[in-house]
């Protein structure tokens, strides 16, 4: 179980700290939840704390694991089908698994696919999600600032 101030990773929203533990009646049923603060897009998620684990909600890495992520990106082999459809349900698949690996190469392959043929309004935004999800974690991580972390990916590419 994870306390007040601690950092953790979920992985369809990014990196965020535990501001409090509330309890919630939700269709008449009484749970604890993380409220998590998110730094991008001041956010706030609640989080089931008995359902954790099934999320694939986790510590975030370690300053160390970051900078390999980081130096990793301009070498992650990108391998995008040209159907559209698969490749948007293998993305989401990518980014529902929580490894900040698979998301980072998700981040690299939509990039590519943008500045070589432009993306749809779908991938437009699974891009946004799949860089916030990518640079919140990267931004605690390493004490560093989106802009930073952001620039840094677009210049390894």
């Amino acid at each position: 179980m994870f306390e007040i101030g601690d950092y953790i990773a979920h992985p369809m929203h990014g990196a965020g700290v535990i501001e409090s533990i509330v309890t919630k009646k939700i269709n008449g049923a009484e749970r604890d939840y993380y409220v998590l603060k998110l730094p991008v897009g001041d956010m706030v998620v609640m989080v089931p704390v008995d359902g954790c684990e099934s999320i694939g909600v986790r510590a975030i890495i370690s300053d160390s694991e970051a900078r390999k992520v980081l130096s990793s990106f301009s070498g992650l082999e990108i391998c995008m089908t040209q159907n559209w459809n698969k490749r948007y349900r293998e993305n989401m698949d990518l980014l529902k698994s929580g490894d900040l690996l698979k998301v980072a190469a998700v981040v690299k392959g939509l990039i590519c696919r943008d500045n070589e043929r432009g993306l749809s309004t779908g991938e437009r935004k699974m891009l946004h999600s799949a860089k916030q999800i990518l640079i919140s974690e990267l931004v605690i991580a390493m004490s560093a600032d989106y802009a930073q972390i952001e620039k840094a990916l677009y210049a390894s590419i």
